[in-house]
């Protein structure tokens, strides 16, 4: 088994209305890998980041079983920024400052010791960027999946298309499916995107749960109801790399299965929202994960008699 994870490693500073952050470690690739890291002991990243990017840090990402090996560390270039307020719901959001950096030239290499890849995760970057390492790619992965989100549809909409032809499941939420299908009906939608390329679909619905789509089946996986969220940044990506790490893990892509990793990648999010940043990712325990699947298990779980 090989997962490779593409995405940004990046510094985020966040202000939620329990508090704010200076710069702290964030990054669709980071969240992955860390979430994914659960499930798999080697995580393999390609990402880029400064020369002002914290070795701790780096070292943390190790730590947790992630090969370093793709990160590129561009000396004398500043790391990708970026910085957003939350609003009382935690549904909203503000872009406070976007600074791109070594993020705006990235050209992904993907390391010969990665070319075994049976399991990618194409976290939210260019559409060519993601493209690119398929194409990098000398034998095409047992699974892609690949998280995009609005922003790509509005500037890059043809070099989405054509990425989304080359992937076998897209997560995104539900407003963004809603503006790439032009359908407010989610069924509607999902049809439609699947049209596009992906055999399987993921729509995220935050707080609500998320939805898990192939050509005849649905599946629906409720979210945990939280006394707290402490900040919802990154949930959705360490949501995906619990499914990706999962799935990866078993060995198994069934539609079956995939409900199983939804749960798993559901949970790995819950635990994300509780503090700042990846902090209440960083040392979970088996127990810790374990028991929240369980309570995942509990909330749907109930026996009827029909008839």
């Amino acid at each position: 088994m090989s997962l490779v994870v593409v995405g940004s490693v990046a510094f985020d500073a966040i202000e939620t209305p329990f508090g704010k952050t200076d710069k702290i470690i964030g990054g669709a690739a980071t969240y992955i890998s860390l979430a994914s890291s659960y499930f798999n002991n080697k995580v393999n990243l390609v990402a880029v980041v400064g020369g002002d990017f914290p070795k701790s840090d780096i070292k943390m990402l190790q730590g947790h079983g992630v090969n370093t090996a793709g990160l590129q560390i561009k000396e004398n270039e500043k790391s990708f920024f970026w910085s957003g307020k939350y609003h009382n719901d935690m549904n909203s959001r503000d872009t406070l400052v976007t600074e791109l950096n070594v993020l705006g030239t990235f050209d992904p290499i993907v390391p010969d010791e990665y070319q075994d890849c049976e399991y990618l995760m194409l976290g939210n970057l260019a559409p060519s960027v993601q493209s690119t390492v398929i194409k990098r790619l000398k034998k095409r992965p047992k699974l892609i999946v690949m998280d995009t989100m609005n922003f790509w549809m509005d500037v890059a909409m043809k070099d989405l298309e054509h990425t989304l032809s080359l992937v076998d499941v897209l997560s995104i939420n539900d407003e963004e499916a809603r503006q790439l299908s032009k359908e407010y009906s989610l069924v509607k939608a999902a049809k439609k995107i699947m049209a596009m390329g992906p055999k399987v679909l993921i729509i995220k619905k935050g707080e609500h749960g998320a939805l898990l789509f192939n050509k005849d089946q649905v599946f629906f996986a409720p979210a945990l109801p939280l006394e707290e969220v402490f900040d919802p940044t990154g949930a959705g990506d360490t949501f995906a790399g619990g499914f990706i790490g999962y799935l990866a893990s078993t060995k198994d892509i069934s539609f079956d299965n995939m409900k199983r990793g939804i749960i798993y990648g559901s949970a790995m999010a819950s635990f994300c929202v509780e503090k700042f940043g990846v902090e209440r990712i960083v040392d979970l325990s088996t127990a810790e994960l374990e028991s929240r699947v369980q309570q995942f298990v509990d909330l749907v779980q109930f026996e009827i008699r029909i008839g």
